[in-house]
């Protein structure tokens, strides 16, 4: 076939292209020519060739047929837009010599020109009603030229907004696809900035009518239904979704804020906003105190309910406040001690749900509040937090806790009181974080941020003042319990054996009991507080520890060897003090130690030893008071030595 196609030349001649073909063929040439002429041969190339051309025709013929069929279905196209431009042309011309009759016929008198102005106003509306369909039936092929071309008709047709609000609505069709619509939301806004400019002259009035379109029907229904149904039964839940509906639909707004809206965007946002909500936040803050209220109720009573524990009756007026008076000023235990069992009634776990509470509600409360009723608002819910954290559970411990503390005379009196210490000042740093965190931020410019400092410095001061209260009382009961052990271990001859020659103990048992008593005080103490705390208190106990010892050995009469046996007990009670790691009471006890040497030094020394570093500062009484305690004291040599 293409040796046959070759031998075709423009123009075509029918001699000229069999000489060709003969000229081509073996055994076709001339009688001179280098081969013999065959003419059997010449045929058979003649019919093959008649073949190739006749399967030649028929594909040429089938491709002609199939050109024709494609430029007729051009043609046909290329008539039907032909004709749609024409139309759309007519569709202009009409429209702009319409709108020009009808504004000539608003000139126009009523009763000389009534039925011209009927047929005007009706051919004004068909067509305004033939443009708007137009272009519904172009935005749904999704012809953005075609869309412009009738906006841009219509702009200057009463109908204009009635467009602006087909292409609005047809915009949402399967906009709101997703489990987010707020997502959606976002989506749609995005996709409509894009296309919004190729089609209208106001891209910004139709996007901002499109967003109001969004939140004044879609989220405000949305929000209704998610709102309605637990705003009467479920407080919780509600406040939830009130929080979570109105931060997404604020982080909506904000990625709104991007696009074009007009002048006074942030304005317009914000109203929508308001028209969605304002039902729900003009009593928010009723229905998050109640809430709060009721849910921290809840927490402490189902704490109470876990310790099958009645809560007493913490009274107040009058003969409350003359009893908290005296034992403020005499510290004396007013009425009986009940026993706790150990219970500090103190619970980190109730703590921190409270805390939680609060937290969320100030979160929520910075959320939900308008900015001039936020430090307001907040200081309502911190006065929830101080009504159930910290009189209804810390103050109810410590009040039950200072009833709990034993008389000083009890025996074997259980301490528990310094567990509420330890507790209590665990949950003071809890609530001093969550004020400065959480509460301070949304008060800090308003006046309510001093009159919070204030209301925090009165209940720390009031609970100190127990909390010291209880200390002291408790630090009574031990010097209570070391009495008992004294005057339980300690025996007269103890200081006086009846054989100086066989004393085999290095300190008494007394002393021994005291000591491991202290120390384990010691412990419990360092454990229950921190800071300065540990040091005021240490030195309270380390001082009562040591005028207790001091008044303690002023009872008794020493021999050589029973002095001896006394400066080794206060060694050891010296050893006990250095725990303390205060100073002071290590000072008490060395001056102390320094003292019983006065028991066992040879009474020609006694001047010298009393002039010594350590005692020379000390009242004579104080040293005639010791030297007193002498076996030997009465005889003339000592008296004379000391006078």
């Amino acid at each position: 076939m293409a040796t046959t196609a070759e031998l075709f030349e423009e123009p075509f001649v029918a001699d000229e292209y069999i000489e060709r073909l003969v000229w081509r063929t073996p055994g076709g040439g001339s009688r001179g020519g280098p081969e013999a002429f065959d003419p059997k041969r010449l045929l058979e190339e003649f019919v093959n060739h008649i073949q190739e051309l006749q399967i030649m025709d028929e594909r040429i013929q089938r491709k002609v047929e199939k050109l024709e069929q494609q430029c007729q279905k051009e043609a046909k196209e290329f008539a039907k837009k032909v004709q749609e431009l024409q139309k759309s042309n007519q569709i202009k011309e009409a429209a702009d010599i319409i709108q020009k009759l009808h504004l000539i016929a608003q000139e126009l008198p009523f009763d000389r020109f009534s039925e011209v102005k009927s047929k005007i106003a009706s051919k004004y509306h068909d067509l305004e009603c033939q443009l708007i369909q137009e272009f519904t039936s172009a935005q749904r092929r999704g012809e953005i030229s075609r869309m412009r071309e009738v906006a841009a008709v219509l702009l200057h047709f009463k109908g204009y907004s009635h467009c602006v609000d087909v292409y609005i609505k047809q915009c949402q069709e399967g906009a709101y696809l997703r489990s987010d619509i707020f997502e959606d939301a976002a989506i749609l806004c995005q996709r409509v900035n894009k296309q919004v400019g190729d089609i209208f002259s106001n891209p910004e009035t139709v996007l901002a009518k499109l967003i109001q379109n969004v939140f004044e029907i879609k989220l405000q229904s949305f929000v209704k239904d998610q709102l309605e149904e637990c705003r009467k039964f479920d407080a919780e839940q509600y406040l939830k979704n009130l929080y979570d509906l109105y931060t997404r639909t604020t982080n909506l707004s904000s990625k709104l804020m991007e696009f074009n809206l007009g002048t006074d965007k942030q304005t317009f946002l914000s109203k929508l906003i308001k028209s969605i909500f304002i039902s729900y936040l003009e009593n928010y803050i009723e229905v998050e105190t109640g809430y709060l209220k009721s849910r921290s109720a809840m927490i402490l009573q189902r704490y109470y309910d876990s310790k099958n524990h009645q809560k007493r009756s913490i009274g107040t007026g009058g003969i409350q406040d003359l009893k908290e008076r005296i034992r403020q000023r005499t510290n004396l235990p007013l009425g009986p001690s009940i026993d706790t069992h150990g219970e500090t009634f103190l619970s980190q776990e109730v703590v921190v749900n409270l805390l939680q509470e609060t937290k969320q509600a100030f979160e929520r409360c910075h959320r939900l509040s308008d900015p001039s009723d936020l430090p307001r608002n907040a200081f309502r819910i911190f006065t929830i937090l101080v009504e159930f954290l910290c009189i209804e559970h810390i103050d109810y411990a410590l009040e039950t806790g200072l009833a709990g503390i034993p008389s000083s005379d009890s025996r074997n009196a259980n301490l528990y009181f310094l567990d509420v210490v330890q507790q209590a000042n665990t949950i003071f740093h809890l609530f001093d974080k969550q004020f400065n965190d959480h509460l301070v931020p949304l008060i800090s410019s308003s006046p309510k941020l001093s009159e919070c400092l204030q209301k925090k410095k009165e209940i720390i001061e009031q609970m100190e003042m127990k909390l010291d209260t209880g200390i002291d009382r408790t630090l009574n009961c031990m010097m209570g319990q070391m009495k008992h052990i004294l005057a339980a271990e300690q025996k007269k001859t103890d200081f006086k054996p009846e054989d100086e020659n066989n004393v085999l103990i290095q300190y008494t048992n007394a002393c021994v009991k005291v000591c491991a008593y202290v120390r384990k005080q010691v412990e419990k103490i360092k454990n229950s507080m921190d800071g300065k705390n540990v040091d005021t208190v240490l030195m309270e106990l380390g001082v009562r520890f040591h005028r207790l010892i001091y008044e303690h050995l002023q009872q008794y009469s020493y021999s050589c060897m029973g002095g001896m046996l006394a400066i080794c007990d206060v060694a050891e009670y010296r050893k006990c003090a250095k725990d303390f790691k205060i100073p002071l009471v290590l000072q008490l006890f060395d001056t102390l130690h320094a003292l019983c040497n006065l028991l066992v030094v040879a009474p020609d020394n006694l001047k010298q030893v009393c002039s010594g570093e350590q005692l020379a500062n000390l009242d004579k009484n104080i040293l005639h008071s010791f030297v007193q305690l002498r076996a030997d004291y009465r005889s003339a040599r000592l008296a004379r030595h000391f006078s």
